[in-house]
């Protein structure tokens, strides 16, 4: 089957199977290995993905149901070098191992698009579908915090 679809911008023409699940045609097909193969139930946020600005657990999505739609993975967040809320997790340190890192990273990107000024609560509930295995959640929190309020949120002035 044929499959049109924008990911990260550019326009992409692919023929995949009628089975073919998206995770695995964007990192086979496409290219983008920021989409990770984590538990492929949905459960671990791994392969995270924004379709049309919503995230989307790309494991459970069959790369049919992908047409006409526009696709951005963390590669296609920023195509000036890493974004603001990118460098602020850098500055604070927020990932470890950094297997989770896309996931969170557009789950937080979507919470700061339509609620430019979240709580606590609102990034918890925004990266409650993302499992991260090594930090806590705090400082991952603090950053996302902090790209809210940049004037006066956590993690100001520190260096990594």
């Amino acid at each position: 089957m044929e499959l049109e679809v924008k990911v990260n911008g550019e326009q992409w023409m692919l023929n995949v199977a009628p089975a073919d699940v998206l995770l695995d045609v964007l990192r086979e097909h496409v290219g983008t290995k920021s989409t990770k193969i984590g538990c492929e139930r949905g459960d671990c946020g791994s392969c995270t993905i924004l379709m049309d600005g919503r995230t989307v657990r790309s494991c459970l999505v069959l790369a049919v149901e992908a047409e006409g739609h526009e696709i951005v993975t963390v590669e296609g967040i920023s195509y000036e070098g890493l974004s603001e809320l990118q460098n602020l997790f850098l500055r604070i340190n927020a990932f470890q191992c950094g297997f989770c890192a896309p996931g969170i990273v557009l789950s937080a990107t979507e919470l700061l698009e339509h609620n430019p000024n979240p709580t606590r609560h609102d990034v918890q509930e925004a990266l409650a579908g993302n499992l991260c295995r090594c930090t806590g959640y705090e400082p991952i929190i603090e950053a996302v915090l902090a790209a809210g309020r940049p004037e006066s949120g956590p993690g100001q002035g520190e260096t990594p």
